[in-house]
């Protein structure tokens, strides 16, 4: 059945490559509501760093241009999911951790070390972190969703594809816009621009934004509400063009989000939960799509954004050469109330990340009439994050520990401080204490440089053959200061067991029936287990969540990186008719090293064997412990330090079809990525680990028909058929073979705008659409498999447009009030629950937008 599968795989391929030699863009233009299908206006993307349009340019790219994004409400990039299938985006811990998911391939949210796999420009200014993506953007004009590896013109962090924001530029004529919306939940959205000339050769713009909404999320221990909206931004902008063949955009922005999010509901209430109720905490059971839990106190997020850049563009004749320099900061601050339950387990779970970005862009385009036209860039990224963590237990933590244990947590502790050789307790140091954990300071430095390229050859007036390189350089080191005050789990319970009097060995032949020597010390209790033949204190070892940390540098370790990569694609473009376009093409991608910059970095098992010097036998020697010595941490262990780069591959071909009334564009493509970097939270830390191979095949189509003037219909679907091909050691275990969680096998949008010209030139505008995502496991672990995720979203707004510029709109998003739980996790310090993230419910209002 495999063989045949591939097989199939490999013909359609071929035939739809044989057949048309290549294909372009998967989009399809979409007009301004005003205008009929038969008068669409041509759309100039920016996919390949030239300005080419829709139907011209050869890669699979969707495009939803400014009046889609207004007719369907789309207030961020996590909305605009609804709208390109092959686009996942899921808001997750706070306002400053969102993944992005390109055809299945994506991640590097939940720590700022770990490189996104899906690179986020806005203006052509990378956005390296998804604290940095995700503010409201005043003036849009299009968003281009390029999927598959982009490494070729992008770099190292596109190795899933480019999500690339595009504004409106200054213009020199006098204009701008005011909209004010209002929805349930108390929603209010402002923006508003102008733009106009200075002088004849210099104009500007500047726009801000507003959006506050009350949560939908209620905390039943106080009544407040979470999942709340309160962000604002600015964004000013001159455009100076002294002559025809030159000019230079400056932007600079600000944005600001404070607001209580992200919503964490019960999903599976374990047997913890009775050890939570019998402390007085509550849990709402099973209760995430109520959208009611109890926490003990409110989530922090403020998260500032800003930023400068200057592009400059200088014509000569057929060459035109373009400067992007960019400097840009990011500061996020957060807190939860991690364990999402009343009691206080744990106390603070704070983040205090700085990034300072700086980018520079220099390249230079040819316009030759013969048959062959080049592209030749290069590209400096220099990066600094600054990242503080601190995780404490709360005042109830030290009693939950001892009703896990059935008391010996506190009752054994008198014993275990006495063998340990630690001093009497404290109200602060004993095991438990409010106020103990873990303390993290982290410097992460990175400097990366490319060089970049392409050539077009024009074989005929029809076939266009493309090759493409890119030569990326990365370095980072990192350091780490973490400091844990876990005073428990600094404990090495083997040597306890030693100091008590269990023996290290008990020779075969001891006991009646014995057949193999018995290592007391490393070996706990079971019921009815010989006194003397095992370790009673090792079962509280699954209590000691926050063991000592190694940190880095150190003698073995050096905190340094140093990646290099070249990447390259070739593409056969041929336009068949002057109605259908197609092409094949294959290319390579890369993603750079990521770090983990969390409490879950541990040493590799190449440099380190975990053990107790009291056990027996004793460990192996390793480089760490023959270094450290007798400063080497109790109970450290190994896991990685940081995940290995990632390479992608793609084939990939298709059709391209468009005439007046009827549009359509087909693309299949195999895509890979070896070394596919994987974070899992297990309930008390992450593990950062690469997959030795995932794969998907997939088809892509979006088309567009108008079987009348007023009316056009739209449908886009994907197709993926996703697998580990090779995934030894994750976090789950072996799960080569299996399908990826999280990923639908199809996900579909179908839509209608329906447009009806009035006199005086006044339109309404009635446009809906429906979005559906096949029903697919939310984990990768096979436990949890019976956890499914099935999307079914409605969406539609009704505009009365008048001729002044004037236009009142009625919408409404998630119509039906579809409930979906987004992501699911174990909970913290919680063995045996689940927690997640539900969908977000029905919303609707009313919208008045001026343009003059």
């Amino acid at each position: 059945m495999k063989i045949a599968k591939q097989a199939a795989r490999v013909a359609l391929l071929s035939t739809i490559s044989i057949a048309s030699l290549g294909i372009g863009s998967m989009a399809v233009a979409q007009d301004d509501a005003a205008a009929s299908a038969n008068d669409e206006e041509v759309i100039v993307v920016t996919a390949t760093k030239r300005e080419q349009t829709l139907e011209e340019v050869p890669v699979a790219v969707s495009v939803t241009s400014s009046a889609e994004i207004e007719r369907a409400q789309v207030r961020d990039l996590n909305d605009l999911q609804t709208l390109v299938p092959s686009l996942r985006v899921s808001q997750l811990q706070s306002s400053a951790n969102t993944n992005f998911i390109i055809r299945g391939f994506g991640n590097g949210a939940n720590n700022p070390g770990i490189e996104p796999s899906v690179g986020v420009f806005i203006d052509g200014v990378y956005r390296s972190r998804s604290a940095a993506q995700i503010g409201d953007l005043p003036n849009l004009q299009r968003v281009e969703v390029l999927r598959g590896p982009q490494s070729t013109l992008f770099g190292k962090n596109a190795s899933a594809g480019v999500i690339s924001i595009v504004t409106a530029a200054p213009q020199f004529e006098f204009g701008g816009s005011a909209e004010l919306s209002y929805g349930n939940f108390d929603a209010i959205v402002a923006k508003a621009d102008v733009t106009g000339p200075i002088s004849d050769t210099l104009a500007f713009s500047i726009g801000g934004n507003y959006n506050k909404r009350d949560g939908y999320a209620i905390n039943l221990a106080d009544g407040s509400r979470t999942n709340e909206r309160n962000r604002w931004g600015t964004r000013g902008q001159l455009l100076f063009q002294p002559s025809d063949s030159a000019s230079f955009r400056f932007i600079a922005d600000y944005d600001k989000i404070d607001e209580n999010c992200c919503f964490v509901g019960n999903v599976l209430d374990g047997p913890t939960g009775n050890a939570i109720r019998g402390l007085g905490g509550r849990v709402n059971s099973g209760g995430i799509n109520t959208y009611n839990e109890y926490y003990n106190f409110a989530s922090t997020n403020q998260i500032e954004n800003f930023g400068f850049s200057l592009q400059g563009d200088l014509d000569f004749d057929a060459l035109k050469l373009t400067s992007i320099s960019a400097y840009r900061e990011s500061h996020a601050l957060t807190n939860a109330d991690s364990d999402f339950t009343s009691a206080d387990l744990i106390g603070q779970n704070l983040g205090d990340v700085d990034i300072k970005t700086i980018t520079q862009e220099l390249r230079l385009t040819s316009d030759f009439d013969g048959p062959v036209n080049f592209l030749l860039g290069g590209y400096y990224f220099k990066e600094d994050i600054g990242n503080k963590q601190a995780l404490t237990f709360g005042r109830d933590f030290r009693n939950y520990a001892s009703l896990l244990s059935g008391g010996a947590y506190s009752g054994l502790e008198p014993t275990i401080r006495a063998l340990a050789g630690l001093p009497a307790a404290t109200a602060t140091t004993q095991f438990g204490a409010q106020g103990q954990g873990r303390f993290e300071d982290w410097d992460y430095k990175n400097t990366a440089w490319s060089l970049f390229g392409s050539v077009d050859w024009e074989l005929t007036d029809r076939l266009v053959l493309t090759g493409g390189f890119n030569y990326t350089k990365d370095k980072k080191n990192v350091l780490s200061n973490t400091v844990t005050t876990d005073v428990f789990s600094s404990v090495d319970l083997v040597r306890v067991g030693a100091n008590a009097g269990i023996p290290a060995t008990i020779p075969a032949g001891s006991f009646p029936g014995q057949t193999a020597a018995l290592f007391p010390r490393t070996t706990p209790c079971a019921t009815g287990a010989p006194t003397g033949t095992c370790n009673p204190f090792l079962g509280l070892r699954p209590l000691q969540f926050i063991p000592p940390f190694l940190n880095i540098p150190n003698a073995v370790e050096s905190g340094r990186t140093n990646d290099s990569d070249w990447s390259y694609s070739v593409r056969l473009a041929y336009e068949a008719t002057d109605n259908i376009n197609v092409y094949a093409s294959y290319g390579t991608g890369f993603k750079a090293t990521s770090w983990n910059l969390s409490i879950d970095s541990r040493p590799f098992a190449a440099d380190f064997i975990p053990g107790s010097a009291a056990q027996f036998p004793a460990p192996a020697a390793s480089a760490i412990r023959t270094a450290a010595g007798a400063n080497l941490p109790n109970n450290l262990t190994t896991g990685t330090r940081y995940a290995n780069p990632e390479n992608a591959t793609v084939m990939e071909a298709g059709i391209k079809a468009r005439w007046d009334n009827v549009a359509f564009n087909i693309t299949v493509f195999d895509q890979s990525i070896k070394g596919f970097q994987g974070n899992a939270f297990i309930g008390t830390g992450f593990v950062l680990t690469n997959a030795g191979k995932q794969s998907t095949f997939g088809v892509e189509f979006d088309g567009s028909v108008s079987p009348i003037d007023p009316l056009r219909i739209n449908l886009d679907f994907t197709y993926l058929d996703p697998k580990y091909d090779s995934y030894v050691g994750s976090a789950f275990g072996d799960l080569s073979g299996r399908q990826p969680a999280g990923i639908p096998e199809l996900s579909m949008t179908i839509g209608a705008t329906y447009t009806h010209e009035m006199a005086n030139s006044n339109a309404l505008i009635l446009s809906a659409d429906y979005h559906h995502e096949a029903q697919v496991a939310l984990d990768d672990n096979p436990a949890n498999n019976r956890y499914q995720r099935e999307v079914n979203a409605l969406n539609a707004s009704l505009t009365y447009r008048l001729d002044s510029g004037l236009q009142v709109t009625l919408w409404g998003r998630n119509l039906t009030d579809a409930r979906y739980i987004t992501t699911i996790f174990p909970s913290v310090a919680q063995a045996g629950s689940i927690s997640g993230y539900p969908s977000a419910p029905r919303t609707y209002g009313a919208s008045v937008k001026y343009k003059f």
